[in-house]
């Protein structure tokens, strides 16, 4: 298959499908982040993504700075309205409306965004389905949606069992993972490259993805 892989610099998506024999590329404003050259495209995502290039599968990881729940509220805030946060998320819905847009000629799309404002506030609607990092091997919580177009809904492969912690307010004991304090808080400190680890893509979906959609009719 001929596999685009856009807004990724990670090139985690990107290996694990050449890894299994596809012809696979990334795109992303940001150089690939191991110096990969020949297959990571530096530069604008619909350079690649057009009918002449005839893609059989495109993943895609909009940049969810200005579309995630976790950062909508700084849009009503004065800080917020004045550095132009929601014309911000309003280009960042346009950006996803048009890689949506692509249905038209890609045999198969996937849209992935944690929980925002995408499915209440674009043509997209619910995310097709939620996944989790801990449903896939990995020590972690992000709820995350994945908008499909002609992909079956991804299967998870291992949970990863959180530590046990007492919620004060629902008097029982509930599941955090490394990336949560144990009020369920992220717990990642303040630094430039906060947003970055944040918006990392996990080795298990990678391989549930690579697994799962290889060669699909």
């Amino acid at each position: 298959m001929r596999i685009l892989i856009g807004c990724e610099c990670s090139g985690t998506i990107r290996d694990t499908f050449r890894g299994k024999g596809h012809y696979a590329i990334s795109c992303d404003l940001q150089p690939d982040d191991n110096g990969e050259t020949a297959y990571h495209y530096q530069g604008d995502l619909f350079d690649l993504l057009c009918p002449e290039n005839e893609w059989d599968l495109v993943i895609v990881h909009p940049p969810c700075t200005f579309l995630s729940s976790s950062g909508l509220h700084w849009n009503t805030r004065p800080e917020g309205i004045a550095s132009g946060r929601p014309q911000k998320t309003l280009d960042a819905l346009a950006f996803v409306e048009r890689i949506w847009a692509g249905r038209e000629f890609i045999p198969k799309l996937c849209l992935e965004n944690p929980k925002g404002c995408i499915s209440t506030r674009s043509s997209l609607g619910k995310a097709s389905q939620y996944i989790q990092p801990y449903e896939y091997g990995e020590d972690a919580s992000k709820s995350t949606g994945l908008w499909l177009h002609n992909l079956p809904l991804l299967k998870p492969t291992k949970r990863f069992p959180g530590r046990l912690v007492r919620d004060p307010t629902k008097g029982y004991q509930v599941e955090r993972w490394s990336n949560q304090t144990d009020s369920g808080q992220n717990a990642l400190p303040p630094s430039d490259s906060r947003a970055k680890q944040r918006s990392k893509t996990y080795q298990g979906w990678a391989d549930a993805m690579a697994y799962q959609w290889d060669n699909l009719k």
